[in-house]
């Protein structure tokens, strides 16, 4: 019987929050008290667990008393300025934020692709980025069989990974198009509503973008593989949930589209729906609410020597932030590294 722990969620209220706590206790983790925080803003709000309604209290320097997990569902700013006082406090961290992903000595962490990294851990573990936990569980399936040489990622953002209030901006702007009114962007730089958007997050000095650069950096420090040759695009596109992603890569030796199926079939936590006969394929609507990633449309791609083409989706709140933050959780108590 595994021993229940004390745990503290920071960042209850939104969409990734709400998620943690929801398979928290559909997968029965092992919890003796929860400690529920967030903002001011939503101190005082109630949420249930287990049958039991709980106060969100504010996210404060005594909130990491006496707990012994710590999960981070909150932003950068939040956890840069508390992740370190929980861990001080004795706590492991998971934290879902950017702040410490590429900080060297904090592992960044898929458990189906790199868990012995958890290992070397010294309080806080990283979560990466949604796209990235998809990208990394094919690539690395891939990979043990035939080494990747180069990969193109195409990654086609759902509107949930910009929060809670950028799927409220979409369903507000659809209605005003439809109504004939203008749609007035706030979250995003333009309009979403039946528009695509080549932006997400702001743009660096080498002319991508925040996201497409963390795609490219955190995917090389997952999979052990800092000299990968890796380009991203990411655009953000009118749905709700779900990341799609188009990717080609090159491979150090010729692969056939059935092998491909067959590693990715043996994967853990990875789905194959490739039957273009009958128009079978992953979509965002189709991977929302799963745990698996979904990988189709396998076939050999004509741009490059040794080239293989798939396309990748999954629930980016569920299995690219949420129940990737459990699994490693479930790896801390199963390793007794908590």
């Amino acid at each position: 019987m595994r021993r229940e722990l004390n745990v503290a969620l920071v960042g209850a209220t939104g969409l990734v929050g709400q998620e943690i706590l929801k398979i928290l206790e559909e997968r029965k983790f092992p919890v003796a008290e929860l400690r529920l925080c967030a903002s001011d803003r939503s101190a005082g709000r109630r949420l249930f667990f287990n049958h039991r309604e709980l106060s969100v209290h504010e996210t404060g320097t005594r909130t990491f008393e006496r707990m012994e997990l710590v999960l981070f569902a909150a932003g950068r700013e939040v956890a840069s300025h508390y992740a370190h006082l929980a861990a001080r406090a004795g706590a492991v961290v998971i934290d879902y934020s950017p702040a410490f992903r590429l900080e060297a000595g904090v592992p960044l962490v898929v458990p189906e692709v790199n868990a012995e990294d958890l290992k070397g851990h010294e309080g806080i573990i990283a979560n990466p980025e949604s796209t990235v936990t998809q990208l990394v569980m094919v690539l690395n399936s891939i990979n043990r069989i035939n080494p990747v040489r180069r990969a193109v990622v195409a990654s086609y953002l759902a509107v949930s990974g910009a929060g809670a209030a950028a799927q409220e901006e979409l369903t507000v702007q659809i209605k005003q198009v439809q109504e004939g009114r203008a749609a007035m962007p706030h979250i995003f730089p333009h309009q979403i509503a039946f528009n695509v958007l080549p932006q997400c997050d702001v743009f660096l000095d080498n002319g991508y973008t925040r996201d497409e650069w963390e795609l490219v950096e955190e995917s090389r420090k997952v999979l052990h593989a800092p000299e990968l040759a890796l380009a991203a695009t990411c655009v953000r596109v009118p749905v709700h949930l779900g990341h799609g992603q188009a990717v080609h890569l090159e491979l150090a030796h010729p692969m056939s589209a059935e092998d491909a199926r067959k590693a990715l079939a043996e994967a853990p936590g990875v789905r194959v729906l490739d039957d273009p006969h009958v128009s079978l394929y992953p979509t965002p609507w189709s991977a929302a609410g799963q745990d698996s990633v979904f990988v189709g449309r396998i076939r050999q791609d004509t741009a490059f020597p040794n080239g293989l083409a798939l396309w990748i989706v999954a629930d980016n709140v569920r299995k690219g932030a949420a129940l990737n933050a459990i699994q490693i959780a479930e790896e801390l108590l199963a390793r007794e590294l908590v």
